[in-house]
């Protein structure tokens, strides 16, 4: 599949530093040879290493990702444009870059970069519900192609 008829995906929450990284090297990893991804927030804060930690627990790596803000993609066009958070979803402008806007809210995982137990386990739970999520919404997308 060439780079043109992949699809074009845009994942967006506030931080931009836990759920869209994980949504978009999740789709990356299980879906790249069909999706392009791309993520930022609407007040990025840096990528967490909560995030990066988990998600390198199975075998994907987000440490080189960066945190963006939403007007970096300003004049990119999605097929796609994933609020993660309800933030995200009430101040992306309806307008912005994707022919299809969707919300698919997950839990905010925890404000710390600090690797507890608890907080490393509601990390893996909030990528583990993405995972879920994303493996159902982007195989029904692929399978209507």
């Amino acid at each position: 599949m060439t780079e043109k008829e992949k699809i074009k995906v845009l994942f967006l929450c506030t931080a931009n530093a836990a759920r869209s990284q994980m949504a978009a090297g999740i789709v990356r990893h299980d879906f790249g040879n069909r999706v392009e991804t791309y993520s930022a927030g609407t007040n990025p804060k840096g990528v967490s290493r909560l995030a990066i930690m988990v998600l390198d627990e199975i075998n994907i790596d987000i440490s080189g990702e960066t945190s963006d803000p939403l007007v970096k993609y300003k004049d990119m066009d999605f097929d796609y444009v994933i609020t993660l958070c309800d933030d995200a979803n009430e101040k992306c402008p309806v307008f912005f870059g994707g022919v299809n806007r969707l919300h698919m809210g997950f839990p905010d995982p925890p404000h710390s970069n600090d690797p507890t137990p608890e907080n490393l386990q509601q990390f893996r739970e909030v990528r583990d519900a993405i995972r879920k999520g994303m493996r159902e919404f982007f195989t029904g997308v692929l399978a209507k192609r």
